[in-house]
């Protein structure tokens, strides 16, 4: 008797090849895709093979979601960079897979209803879209003329998010003075 996850195993390889296939006869008859182009897709049909996984697999599987983030992140910021010719994002797209972890981490704890997996993957998302914006806003002044104005934009934006979420008009905890601390005096 077959166990489920051979089951899902032999599922998600029949997927693939059916993919695959399906692609490589698309390509026989659609002459006019230029594959050069969207190849791409390749990685994000494989990364959505491991969400496909983790659906099969159960809340066990719910890990799968790291790596199928990861993968078909890179597959949509590959597509980007293809459609738009803007490669010299390249230079801080490190900042997107740590986002995608992040993203991983949260879809893990969503789908297996763990609050904390949840927390952490909020966590780490809004750590590398920091990071990203730095980064980013470093690198497209560094190698435009200056002229784009987005990033030193997302960079004011960012700065003005943190100052006001500190004084606690975003919903978040004012940062209170700390109080007297001193030992009060033995009765």
């Amino acid at each position: 008797m077959q166990t489920n996850r051979s089951n899902a195993g032999g599922l998600i390889a029949g997927t693939i090849l059916i993919v695959f296939g399906l692609m490589a006869l698309a390509g026989q008859f659609l002459r006019f895709v230029d594959w050069g182009f969207v190849w791409p897709l390749f990685i994000i049909g494989f990364g959505s093979l491991f969400f496909l996984g983790m659906v099969l697999g159960g809340k066990q599987a719910a890990a799968l979601a790291i790596p199928g983030s990861i993968i078909s992140g890179i597959g949509l910021v590959l597509l980007f960079q293809n459609v738009t010719g803007r490669w010299e994002s390249m230079s801080y797209f490190w900042t997107l897979i740590i986002m995608f972890v992040g993203i991983g981490i949260y879809i893990m704890g969503w789908y297996g209803g763990d609050a904390n997996q949840r927390q952490s993957g909020w966590r780490v998302m809004k750590v590398a879209f920091v990071l990203f914006i730095i980064f980013g806003a470093f690198f497209e002044m560094l190698f435009s003329s200056f002229d784009n104005l987005i990033f030193p934009v997302l960079l004011i934006l960012l700065g003005g998010y943190l100052i006001l979420s500190r004084s606690g008009l975003f919903g978040g905890k004012k940062v209170e003075e700390p109080s007297d601390t001193s030992i009060p005096p033995a009765s």
